[in-house]
């Protein structure tokens, strides 16, 4: 076991006593659980002071002074790696839970999940992201990544706050007049204070742009965004119904005039209507649940890109939400063979491309409805 490995048992994991000397470590709610069947006070005394600040070394040199067998202590922690209950940090993941006991709190409580994605908790904190629309939708999506680990979340809106863009976690009433991009910074902060915020010259680097506004295909920010390779996805609320994507992998997946070009053959006056849509600044839409429940299905897409964890559900799709209904309804917008996207030459798989590489068992979100695109609500 490498020196620089500290063993976590997540505080979320129980220890449920089983008769005077077992314990059963998690399997509670369908759970991994592990039952020990001598495991005295002490030895469940280690268990529980496993938060990762220690070594492996040092938890077993602390057993020893306890008077603990630590060949016993050992064999325990390693059966407890092998069901997944244990996860192992190393010096890289403290550093996000160095800058006081609010950091260390909001850390213990994202980092576990985190850990169990390939990525991990570190590709996280590396990460960079730019939310494009300090709105209902994009300022507490912006605020639940940097919550989840993201390192680097950039809030871009040239707009002044009015009181219509309050909602929870997001903008405030006392915003009133201030500029969106930095009320927005101050409710990122918020959420979490070790976020790095410095806004971008460009978006080079950037690992995901969210389009928190409802973009058109033609907007040339979209363009440049798609010629510098950037992955994007749309994420708003347009009347009363959230949607989230279609999520883009230039040259890979379907792009936004993908979309588009369905949405024109369906109905030959989209674009009039298009035009009409996109003609000037839309006004704040969509109840607190249904921008708060957006953001939070923004959130999960973004993650699940990031952590390489699974195919994100709005790969070539937009993934539509109208509380109180409580299932999403799924649009499929494949690559459209006049676009020149790039994507159109490739081999087109038959669901959702799996952009990283997803892990047997891992979820992603699926609908009893999928449609087939019409002109409605699409979010590109």
């Amino acid at each position: 076991m490498s020196d620089t490995l500290h063993p976590l048992l997540p505080a979320t994991t129980p220890l449920l006593r089983s008769g005077e000397r077992a314990v059963q470590v998690g399997g509670v709610d369908g759970g991994a659980g592990l039952l020990l069947d001598d495991c005295g006070a002490g030895l469940s005394a280690v268990l529980r002071a496993l938060d990762g600040r220690r070594s492996q070394r040092a938890v077993l040199a602390d057993a020893a002074r306890d008077g603990l067998d630590t060949g016993l202590v050992g064999q325990v922690l390693d059966r407890l790696r092998s069901a997944g209950l244990l996860l192992d940090l190393d010096d890289a993941d403290l550093l996000a839970a160095d800058a006081g006991p609010a950091a260390a709190a909001r850390t213990a409580t994202e980092l576990p999940a985190a850990l169990t994605r390939p990525g991990g908790w570190r590709a996280r904190r590396r990460a960079v992201v730019v939310v494009e629309g300090a709105t209902r939708v994009g300022t507490p999506l912006a605020a639940m990544l940097a919550a989840s680990g993201v390192g680097r979340v950039s809030v871009r809106d040239p707009g002044l706050t009015t009181a219509g863009d309050a909602v929870v976690g997001g903008l405030s009433a006392a915003d009133e007049g201030r500029p969106r991009s930095l009320a927005a910074a101050d409710a990122v902060r918020r959420a979490s204070p070790l976020t790095d915020l410095r806004p971008l010259s460009s978006d080079a680097g950037t690992d995901l742009v969210v389009l928190a506004r409802p973009w058109a295909a033609s907007d040339p920010l979209v363009s440049g965004i798609h010629r510098s390779g950037v992955p994007h996805l749309v994420a708003t609320v347009r009347g009363q119904t959230g949607v989230v994507g279609p999520l883009v992998v230039p040259g890979v997946t379907s792009c936004l005039r993908c979309a588009d070009l369905h949405r024109r053959d369906a109905d030959a006056r989209w674009p009039a209507l298009a035009a009409q849509l996109t003609a000037g600044e839309a006004p704040p839409s969509g109840t607190a649940v249904t921008c708060v429940l957006t953001a939070a299905t923004a959130a999960m897409q973004v993650l699940a890109y990031l952590d390489g964890s699974a195919a994100p559900g709005a790969l070539e799709a937009t993934i539509e939400l109208r509380p109180p209904h409580p299932v999403p309804r799924v649009r499929r917008w494949p690559v459209h063979p006049r676009c020149g996207c790039g994507a159109a030459g490739e081999e087109q798989p038959t669901g959702p491309p799996i952009l990283p590489a997803p892990r047997a068992g891992d979820p992603v979100i699926a609908s009893v409805r999928t449609d087939r695109p019409r002109q409605g609500t699409m979010g590109g």
